[in-house]
């Protein structure tokens, strides 16, 4: 009989040291300054997408605690919470040291991307001066000539945003004009061909 008291004893004492789990607000303080200390260091501007992750698992995280709150005090259970916070916690700080080394990346890209936007303008500029100019002709290439205007503002923006050392921004806005001086040299080429034709 003392020894199956004993036995419920136990299991009570087991019971209540693994049921009654607490939420894990240290790691969540943890993981919220480890995102905070990673947004300043740039991880989102440089490594957005492994970023945005981390957020998603705080997030997820976060969620998970609510659910278990709401969970009797026996039947919590904060490891897929923990597990979480300590992914996103982990993606962060691994991140942070190469930010640096990123931006050298970046600063090279950007510095060819700035090659290929000033050739590709140029070569658009050679398709207008031989493009057609009938009725309709004069029209469009009038309007691709102000779009082209336009691509060359935004290169000269990049210039002040090169300064600033953003080097994601820069290239963000290179590749955005690249793009659009692209369409328009497939729109000239396409009215020179028809009119070849």
């Amino acid at each position: 009989m003392k020894v199956k008291l004993g036995l419920v004893v136990l299991g009570l004492v087991v019971v209540m040291m693994f049921g009654c789990a607490k939420a894990p607000q240290q790691a969540v303080d943890a993981a919220k300054a480890t995102l905070e200390a990673a947004k300043t260091a740039e991880v989102d501007r440089y490594f957005a997408d492994e970023y945005n992750a981390a957020y998603d698992s705080l997030s997820a995280a976060l969620t998970e605690i609510e659910t278990q709150n709401s969970k009797s005090a026996l039947s919590r259970n904060y490891s897929k919470a923990n597990a979480l916070l300590a992914s996103a916690t982990a993606t962060l700080n691994e991140l942070m040291p190469q930010v640096e080394a990123k931006k050298v990346e970046v600063k090279a890209k950007v510095d060819t991307l700035l090659v290929n936007v000033q050739t590709e303008m140029a070569a658009a500029k050679k398709l207008i001066s031989i493009a057609p100019r009938g009725k309709e002709g004069k029209a469009a290439v009038q309007a691709i000539q102000g779009e082209l205007a336009a691509c060359e503002t935004s290169l000269a923006e990049v210039s002040a945003v090169v300064e600033k050392g953003d080097w994601a921004a820069a290239q963000d806005q290179l590749n955005a004009t690249l793009a659009k001086i692209a369409s328009l040299k497939n729109e000239l080429q396409q009215a020179i061909d028809k009119k070849a034709k």
